[in-house]
């Protein structure tokens, strides 16, 4: 049996490790990134609720003579891909087992962790976690080529996350236990992808520094540092990166290996200045938590990136103006911003569609300083923070029109995906009503 999996626009690490399961398993298994194949079997690779909308997508669904399975972060709600995309079955949750047992034997009740039209009715049956030992993934030869905020890959150290953010689908997806992998396995994996001509790693797997946590944290910080030594060793340092780690789980340990270990970067999930904001975002910090992990990153020798969140449904513009007071304060040495996206199956998706239009700073218009520019709320915040952001590094940017309208795009784009996504939530929620 020939099959095919393809991830849309970039080779995810997901794609790339059922690709070896099944590989390890002796099918005849390609990985691409086109919407195109002459096979047995289609496993579309899926990683945002945008593919559901996406013309390209649907065309080759249809048009497809192959068996279609969709599997990924978009089969939180398998019932709206079913709905969207004529495909045979949904893979739910975790797939390296339930797809083996999909393509082994077809589509049955008996398979758990999949989703499937049987007449009028949609069958859905429990996802169960998969094995964190697993063999190396399928790696594509132009891997190389491939850019993920400045790395070729992410490479997956743990599934699960012991946080609640309301707008995050980790815990979800793969839950609030910690699952770990074996430093050896994941240094092969390295390496072989090193093979494949990849220079820089990510790791990645919720919060980087939660690895091999069991409620002992000296015990976990102490193998998070291992793990970032020996990576160093086979990639060298400065082609290490450690995304996205909670503000409340690190400490002098651990950013003193961050700054050997690593390019010496550490980026927060800082999301908003204002309390009110975090605690309905669900985050477990406050302002001052924050603003303790960024000093202590100065303090020895880190640069701090941060991520913020703005067009949350509950933030209002004092809100808002805390936020830009934040970053002026603090002067990151690089900030992201992003509009608040209701992923399938999070406390923020079930507060978006609790929330009518009128009410979501996502399709308000607004009519402030920007009102020229026709922007809802939440767009004319990400480009008004995006410009203040840059003015407020630590080492200032200048606001070129180019910069300008850069920003400007990456609001407006931003928006209309996010009201895309919000309406495709809100119109199946009516149906099922």
């Amino acid at each position: 049996m020939k099959v095919t999996i393809i991830s849309p626009n970039l080779y995810t690490y997901g794609s790339m490790l059922i690709g070896g399961v099944l590989k390890d398993k002796g099918y005849d298994v390609t990985l691409t990134k086109n919407l195109s194949a002459d096979t047995d079997v289609v496993l579309l690779s899926l990683y945002s609720t945008l593919h559901l909308l996406n013309k390209n997508i649907k065309d080759f669904v249809s048009g497809s003579n192959s068996t279609v399975y969709v599997g990924g972060p978009v089969s939180a709600y398998p019932d709206i891909v079913l709905a969207e995309l004529d495909v045979d079955a949904v893979i739910i949750g975790e797939g390296e087992e339930s797809t083996i047992k999909l393509l082994d034997h077809g589509i049955s009740e008996n398979i758990s962790g999949i989703a499937f039209r049987n007449g009028d009715k949609i069958i859905m049956t429990e996802p169960k976690p998969a094995s964190i030992e697993r063999p190396t993934p399928l790696i594509p030869g132009d891997i190389h080529k491939q850019d993920i905020r400045g790395a070729n890959a992410y490479i997956e150290t743990h599934r699960g996350c012991i946080g609640a953010c309301g707008f995050c689908q980790v815990p979800e997806f793969f839950g609030k236990k910690i699952r770990s992998r074996r430093i050896e396995d994941i240094i092969h994996e390295i390496k072989l992808f090193k093979q494949y001509g990849v220079k820089r790693i990510a790791i990645s797997g919720g919060t980087s520094s939660l690895f091999q946590y069991s409620g002992d944290r000296s015990m976990n910080e102490s193998a998070f540092i291992e793990l970032l030594a020996q990576i160093a060793e086979v990639m060298g340092s400065k082609n290490v990166s450690v995304p996205d780690i909670r503000v409340d789980y690190v400490n002098e340990e651990i950013l003193q290996a961050i700054r050997d270990y690593t390019m010496g970067w550490v980026y927060y999930g800082i999301e908003s200045g204002s309390n009110k904001i975090l605690k309905d975002m669900r985050k477990g910090i406050n302002t001052q938590t924050n603003i303790h992990a960024i000093e202590l990153a100065r303090e020895y020798g880190v640069k701090v990136g941060g991520s913020f969140i703005v067009g949350y449904p509950s933030e209002t513009i004092e809100d808002y103006e805390l936020t830009k007071d934040f970053i002026e304060d603090n002067l990151f040495d690089d900030v992201f911003i992003s509009i608040a996206e209701p992923i399938p199956n999070t406390d923020l998706a079930e507060r978006v569609l609790r929330t009518d239009d009128d009410d979501n700073p996502t399709f308000i218009k607004h009519t402030g300083e920007y009102s020229i520019l026709n922007l809802t709320e939440s767009e004319a915040r990400c480009f008004d923070l995006s410009l203040h952001a840059e003015m407020c590094k630590f080492m200032p940017g200048i606001i070129t029109d180019q910069v300008y309208q850069t920003y400007l795009g990456e609001a407006r784009q931003q928006g209309s995906d996010i009201r895309a996504v919000t309406r495709l939530l809100k119109n199946y929620k009516q149906i099922i009503d």
